[in-house]
C-alpha cells in the first residue's frame, strides 16, 4: 500500500516535469527517481526488447548489496586497528563508530561530487541519469586509504567521472574502470597519500601545549614486503618476515579475515568472497573472470616460490592472493561488465592475465605496491583486443568446418 501511494504521488506530479510542464527542465531528475523506485514504463522502439523486471538501476543495487560485507567489516576494522594501536579494549559498537566517523564522509563526498556531475551531464545532453555511478560511488571510498583528504577524493571523483566516463559517452561506453581510474589519478598525482601507509589513530596534543604530530600511521602488508625487494631471502629482516608467519600481524589467517591495516574495504578476503558468491549467484558477476583471475594470481605466486630470489617471492601463493586489494579487485573491479572482456573465452584469458600481472607487478616493482590496480587497468585496455582474437578464431574454425563439410 505504501509503494502504491508513492507511485500515485509520482504520477500526480509527473505532468509538471514532462515536456511543456513548468518543471520540464528537471525531467532527468524526476525520471531518475521514478525509475529507481519502479520498473521503467518506456520501452525500446527498435532492435531487441528486453522483457525483464530488472533494469540497470536494480542491477547496480545488487552490486552494492554485494559490497555491504566489505563496507561493514571495513568500518569495524578501522575502529579495531585504532583501539589496538592504543592498547585499549573495545567492543563492536565502539569499533564501528570510529570506522563510521572516518568512512561516511568519504562516501558522502564520493556520491555528492559524482552524482552532481552525472546530473549536470544528463541535463546538458537531455537524457536520463546514468546509473553506473551508483556502484562507482561506493567502490571509490572502499579502495581509498581512510585518511585521504576529502578534497582529494572529490578531485579524483571529478577526474574519473569526466575523463574516464562522460568523455566516452557515459555509462556503458567507458573503456576503463571508473573507480580504479580515480585511484590511479590519486596515486600518480599525490603518491604520498597512497604510499602504503595507513592511518591508525590521531595523537593528542600534549597538556603542556607542545605540538605533537597530527596522527600515527602504520605500513600495510604490501608496504612492509615492498621493502624486501632486491634483498635476498636469507638477508631479509627476521622481524619483517616474522610478521607474515603464523601468529604474526600479517599471518595468513589475519589476512584472510581482514584483521590488518589497509584501504577501507579491501582487507578482508572473506568479505570479498561473500560478495563474489552474491554476484555469481545473481548472475551479475562473471564466474569465468573471478575464477581465472584467482588462478592467474596463484600461478604467478607459485612461479615466484620456485624462483625464490627475494623474501617477497617466498610468500605462499595463497598468502599472496589474500593480501592487499587482490580479492577486492578480482570480485568488484575485474568483473566490471563494461570494461571487461565480453566473450566467454575472452573472459578466461582476461581474468587469468589480470591475476597474473597483479602479483607480478607488486613483486617486481615496489613503486606499485598494489599491482592489482595497474593490472586491471591494463587488461581493460586489452579487453577489446582479446575479444577480437577470440571472435576471429571462432570465425576461422567455423570456416574450416564448412570447408571440410563441403569437401
Amino acid at each position: 500500500m505504501k509503494m502504491k501511494a508513492i507511485h500515485n504521488l509520482l504520477q500526480s506530479v509527473k505532468p509538471h516535469f514532462e515536456e511543456g510542464g513548468s518543471l520540464s527542465r528537471f525531467w532527468v531528475v524526476f525520471d531518475s527517481l521514478e525509475t529507481f523506485a519502479f520498473t521503467p514504463g518506456h520501452v525500446t522502439h527498435s532492435g531487441a526488447h528486453i522483457r525483464d523486471g530488472i533494469d540497470l538501476k536494480r542491477t547496480m543495487f545488487l552490486v552494492i548489496v554485494a559490497m555491504i560485507p566489505c563496507l561493514l567489516f571495513g568500518m569495524w576494522n578501522i575502529g579495531h586497528q585504532y583501539h589496538l594501536s592504543l592498547g585499549a579494549s573495545s567492543d563492536l559498537i565502539a569499533n564501528v563508530m570510529v570506522g563510521a566517523w572516518k568512512v561516511i564522509p568519504l562516501v558522502v563526498v564520493s556520491y555528492g561530487v559524482g552524482l552532481g556531475i552525472e546530473f549536470l551531464f544528463a541535463g546538458m545532453r537531455g537524457h536520463s541519469i546514468n546509473e553506473g555511478y551508483l556502484v562507482s560511488g561506493m567502490l571509490i571510498p572502499l579502495i581509498m586509504p581512510v585518511d585521504v583528504p576529502l578534497w582529494m577524493v572529490a578531485l579524483a571523483v571529478a577526474f574519473a567521472v569526466v575523463v574516464a566516463k562522460e568523455v566516452f559517452g557515459g555509462t556503458g561506453m567507458n573503456i576503463l574502470n571508473v573507480a580504479l581510474t580515480a585511484r590511479a589519478f590519486l596515486f600518480f598525482a599525490y603518491p604520498k597519500q597512497l604510499s602504503g601507509e595507513i592511518w591508525i589513530h590521531d595523537v593528542a596534543t600534549s597538556k603542556s601545549g607542545g605540538m605533537l604530530v597530527d596522527g600515527y600511521t602504520g605500513a600495510t602488508a604490501l608496504g612492509h614486503l615492498a621493502g624486501t625487494v632486491g634483498t635476498a631471502a636469507s638477508e631479509a629482516s627476521a622481524a619483517t618476515m616474522s610478521m607474515f608467519a603464523e601468529g604474526g600481524m600479517f599471518s595468513l589467517s589475519n589476512c584472510f579475515l581482514g584483521l590488518i591495516p589497509g584501504s577501507v574495504g579491501e582487507t578482508s578476503a572473506l568479505a570479498c568472497l561473500i560478495g563474489a558468491a552474491i554476484l555469481i549467484w545473481t548472475g551479475i558477476g562473471s564466474w569465468r573472470i573471478i575464477t581465472s583471475f584467482l588462478a592467474g594470481g596463484l600461478v604467478m605466486g607459485f612461479l615466484f616460490n620456485l624462483i625464490g630470489a627475494n623474501a617477497y617471492m617466498t610468500i605462499s601463493p595463497i598468502h599472496q592472493v589474500v593480501m592487499g586489494g587482490f580479492m577486492f579487485g578480482m570480485v568488484f573491479m575485474a568483473t566490471d561488465p563494461v570494461s571487461a572482456a565480453q566473450t566467454n573465452k575472452g573472459k578466461l584469458w582476461y581474468g587469468f592475465f589480470g591475476g597474473l600481472f597483479s602479483i607480478m607487478i607488486r613483486v617486481f616493482n615496489p613503486a606499485y605496491p598494489e599491482g592489482v590496480m595497474m593490472a586491471i587497468l591494463f587488461m581493460n585496455v586489452m579487453a577489446p583486443l582479446i575479444d577480437h582474437y577470440v571472435i576471429e578464431g571462432n570465425i576461422k574454425r567455423r570456416e574450416k568446418r564448412l570447408t571440410l563439410a563441403a569437401a
